[in-house]
C-alpha cells in the first residue's frame, strides 16, 4: 500500500478504479503499474518481493518489448514508412508494465471491471488470465468475448497509431468484466511513443487528397489529457480532431 498514488505521471504506483477524484462511481479493479524501459533504471525500484519478482518481469518485459518492435515494423510496412520516416516517435519508445487485479464481485451483474474505453499508447500486448475470461472487444457494433487460450497473446492497437495512421488502423474499443466467485488478473505491456514525440500522420498517407483528420500533439500532452479523462466519456482523441 505504499505504492499507493492518483498520480499518473508515477513510474511505480498502486492505483484502484480509473480516476477516483473525478469519478461518480468507482470500477472494479485494482493496478499495479511499472515503467520499464530503460530497465536498468527503473528494475533497481520495483518490489523485491517476492524474490524471484524482478528477475520474470524484467525478461518478460524484455522479449514483449521485442516483439512489439517486430510488430511495429510491419504496421509501418502496411502503411508505405519506414522506420526512417518515423524515427522521432518510434526510437527509444517508452514501455508501461501494468498489472490488473479483480476481485470476485458480489453482484457482478451491477458492474463491469472497467467500463468501455481505448487505450492511450500505441500498441497494448496482453497476457490473459487462462482461469477466467474477462475481455470484451467492441466489433460491428457488438460485444465479442475474447477466450483465453494457452500460450496466446492479445494485441489492441491504441490511440497513437489510430492518430498516426489516419484512422486506416484503428484503436480498439474494449471493456473488462468481473466475476461472481473467481478473480482475474490481466498483465499488460504499453508500448508508447517518448513523451515528446510529435504524433501527426505523415504526408505520405495524404496524398491522396484524404483529409488530415487529427491535429499534431504530442504524446505527453495526449498522456495527461487521457488521466484527467473519465472513461465514460467520449474517446478522447475526438479531442485532437481538426
Amino acid at each position: 500500500m505504499k505504492l499507493y498514488s492518483d498520480d499518473p505521471s508515477k513510474t511505480m504506483r498502486l492505483s484502484t478504479s480509473f480516476n477516483v477524484k473525478k469519478e461518480t462511481i468507482h470500477n472494479w479493479r485494482d493496478n499495479l503499474r511499472l515503467h520499464c524501459y530503460p530497465l536498468e533504471k527503473y528494475l533497481p525500484k520495483w518490489p523485491s518481493t517476492p524474490s524471484s519478482f524482478k528477475d520474470i518481469v524484467s525478461n518478460y518485459c524484455i522479449q514483449v518489448r521485442q516483439l512489439g518492435f517486430r510488430l511495429q515494423e510491419a504496421i509501418l510496412a502496411s502503411l508505405g514508412l519506414d522506420k526512417e520516416s518515423l524515427k522521432m516517435c518510434w526510437e527509444n519508445k517508452g514501455n508501461i508494465w501494468p498489472v490488473n487485479y479483480y476481485p470476485p464481485c458480489p453482484e457482478p451483474e451491477l458492474t463491469y471491471g472497467l467500463p468501455a474505453s481505448t487505450n492511450p499508447n500505441i500498441l497494448t500486448i496482453l497476457l490473459q488470465d487462462l482461469q477466467v475470461a474477462g475481455l470484451q472487444v467492441l466489433k460491428d457494433g457488438k460485444w465479442l468475448s475474447i477466450k483465453p487460450h494457452l500460450d496466446a497473446l492479445v494485441i489492441n492497437i491504441g490511440d497513437q497509431l489510430h492518430a498516426l495512421s489516419n484512422g486506416k488502423y484503428k484503436s480498439v474499443w474494449h471493456r473488462a468484466i468481473v466475476n461472481s466467485d473467481k478473480a482475474r488478473l490481466s498483465v499488460a505491456s504499453f508500448l508508447g511513443p517518448c513523451d515528446n514525440a510529435v504524433i501527426g500522420a505523415p504526408k505520405i498517407l495524404t496524398r491522396d487528397g484524404s483529409p488530415t483528420i487529427y491535429r499534431d500533439f504530442t504524446y505527453a500532452e495526449y498522456y495527461k489529457k487521457f488521466w484527467s479523462w473519465n472513461l465514460d466519456e467520449a474517446h478522447c482523441l475526438e479531442l485532437s480532431k481538426n
